[in-house]
């Protein structure tokens, strides 16, 4: 299969039929990986699609891969989270695409905002790097607590607590604007 024939999108109301099909793509994809993968309810990622702060992939009407984005310490930073490709389209390039239109997304929707990822995984920190994200320490990120909070579900929380937010698990990545004046919208 060719990642083409997929559809990615910005995901609206219409696609909330898709959520429970993620949230358990999700679920399965830490339990494979052993990995920390924090946990989101079904209103959370439904709010995401009506809000427009989300990209849904399909393949006709079939889930294929999801992501999304949200803004932190008052639109001064916005994280890309939740990146997931079902297993059936995985390894034909759709999770780039999807990175890609949900970096595209955060850079229309807040300009001049700081784009951060976490992240434990070797192919999201490539993509980040094509991005033009480096690495940094978490102290370089949004010190929102709402956002920090988003972290309880993940089944690394106590490293991230016990090491005071300095370092978890995930590596921290940042997109700052300030340094891509080439890369304008």
């Amino acid at each position: 299969m060719d990642s083409k024939q997929i559809d990615v999108m910005v995901a609206d109301a219409s696609h909330e039929v898709y959520v429970d099909t993620i949230l358990d793509t999700i679920r399965e994809a830490a339990k494979k990986r052993g990995t920390g993968i924090a946990e989101r309810t079904h209103e959370y990622v439904a709010t995401k699609m009506k809000e427009g702060k989300a990209i849904i992939a399909l393949c006709g009407n079939e889930f294929a891969g999801f992501t999304y984005i949200e803004s932190w310490g008052n639109k001064q930073y916005v994280a890309t989270s939740g990146l997931i490709v079902h297993p059936k389209y995985q390894g034909i390039g759709l999770a780039k695409r999807i990175k890609q239109a949900s970096f595209r997304l955060a850079r229309l929707r807040w300009p001049w905002a700081k784009i951060f990822s976490l992240t434990s995984g070797a192919a999201v920190m490539k993509m980040n790097t094509e991005l033009g994200y480096v690495p940094v320490t978490f102290n370089e990120l949004t010190d929102d607590e709402a956002f920090w909070k988003g972290c309880e579900g993940c089944i690394n929380h106590d490293i991230l607590v016990a090491k005071n937010r300095k370092f978890c698990i995930c590596t921290a990545m940042l997109y700052d604007p300030a340094l891509h004046e080439e890369d304008k919208i």
